[in-house]
Parts: structure tokens; sequence; C-alpha cells
């Protein structure tokens, strides 16, 4: 049975404007799956709708299932409780406390502080840097550092899924090739992981499978590595490419494999 899916939902902004239309996606245990496509293809509004942080009415359409329980009229506060967390677009960190009391926010939904100790010497092992700096303000880190606590924060509340938008955003090369170490190791340790990543080299070398999503629709699905082995997807999300053209675009648009 699959960890999280996701069946035919819909989702709107302001009642009238269709974001995502029809997707529908699943996640396994202990599986990485990422979600590529371009700018304003629905990649963020995808991850919102399951995590429950819009409107309370969306998705308006279609199914979502966490763990086996129905969840697309859930309170966000519950999906978090049940093993679900989101590490958002831009890290959303408290920037007046400090990185320990922004990884204490984490917590928010446990009942009590049973291990707490051993859940920030976690953080702090896959994150060594933060552990020198946790009496230290969120705004005074570098970049790399905030998404450091932010995926932290959510290693607290022990997810069994995270939601991963977009870890790669801002951040040099060598702070990257940090952060996705890291996401495969907390895969290892049994967390399964739905990224949301514009860097596609990155996502294909931690991710199993792959969906890529243009205009609100799911367009292709498929193991990465297959993905990786198509001349279309190379040349459109990896930019391995000798001509690019529209003609060679709208050719990739009726591949079969498309869904």
């Amino acid at each position: 049975m699959p960890l999280l899916e996701v069946n035919n939902i819909e989702t709107y902004y302001d009642d009238v404007i269709e974001a995502i239309r029809g997707i529908s996606i699943r996640v396994m245990e202990d599986q990485i799956v990422t979600v590529l496509g371009p700018n304003g293809a629905g990649k963020t509004t995808l991850l919102h709708t399951i995590s429950r942080i819009l409107d309370d009415d969306q998705p308006e359409k279609g199914t979502m299932e966490f763990m086996g329980k129905r969840i697309e009229r859930e309170d966000p506060e519950k999906i978090v409780a049940l093993g679900l967390s989101h590490v958002p677009e831009g890290r959303q960190l408290f920037p007046k406390l400090t990185v320990q009391e922004n990884l204490r926010m984490g917590t928010y939904i446990r009942r009590r502080d049973h291990d707490l100790e051993s859940d920030y010497g976690r953080v702090f092992e896959h994150f060594p840097v933060l552990k020198n700096k946790k009496g230290q303000r969120a705004e005074t880190l570098s970049g790399g550092e905030q998404q450091m606590v932010a995926i932290g924060r959510a290693l607290m509340s022990r997810p069994r899924l995270l939601l991963m938008d977009e870890p790669s955003l801002g951040l040099s090369p060598l702070i990257v090739d940090q952060i996705f170490q890291i996401i495969k190791r907390i895969n290892e340790e049994g967390t399964a992981i739905l990224l949301v990543e514009q860097n596609a080299h990155r996502a294909f070398t931690v991710a199993e499978f792959g969906y890529i999503l243009e205009n609100g629709r799911i367009v292709l699905s498929d193991t990465t590595e297959w993905m990786m082995e198509q001349e279309d997807v190379k040349e459109f999300y990896l930019g391995i490419t000798k001509d690019v053209s529209v003609k060679g675009y709208k050719r990739y648009k009726r591949k079969k494999r498309w869904r």
C-alpha cells in the first residue's frame, strides 16, 4: 500500500483559477519521488494542497490518503501528527528566534518532551554546523544554514514523509552538495521524501521515480532511470542537447509515454 496516494485532485485559487488539474501521484515507503517542471507548473501548489495549508476547501476535487487515512479535509496540524512534514520553499523560519527555538517549533504537535534531546542530537548529527549556532538568531545565518534549520525543524516532528520544496534554491553548489547528501541519508534512515526541485540533475541523483508537471497537469511519469535515458527529457530538463527547436518540443509533447 502506498504511504501517500493522491487521486485526481484539482485545486483552485479564488475559486476561479485552476492551479492543478486532475493530478494523481503516489509515494511508497522509504522512497524518494521527485516532481519536476517549469516555473508556474503547479509544483508548490501540489505540496501546499497535500499538506492542507491552502484554503479549507482545497483540493476542490479528488482524494488524498496518507498511511491509509483520508486527509483531503483534515486539519494541517493533524496531518503533521500523522507523520507528514513540509519543508517550504524559502525556508519560512522565525527570524528573531534562535536556531534551537526554531527547531523546537517542529515539536509543537507532540504532547510531551520525551526524547527531545535525542531529536536535537539527530538534527545536529546531520547538520553539525548548527550545534555551535543553536543560540544564534535565524536571521543571522547564511542561506545554506537556514535551509538546514528548515529541514531540521521538519525532522523534529519525526515524519514518515517529508515534502521538500526547492531545497537547493539560491544556494551555492557546495552547499547544494551537502543538502542532497543529507536528503539521501534521511531517506536511508527510513523517511520517504516527495521532492519538488528545479535542478533536475540533482533530483535524479537521489529519486527513484519522477513526475513532470506542465500547466497544472502531469505530462510524464516514470522511473528516473528511464527518464534520464530519454533524449527529449535530457534536452528540456537536463540541458543535454545540440539542437533544441520548437519542432523538437512539439515532438516531445507527443511522446507515447505521456500519461
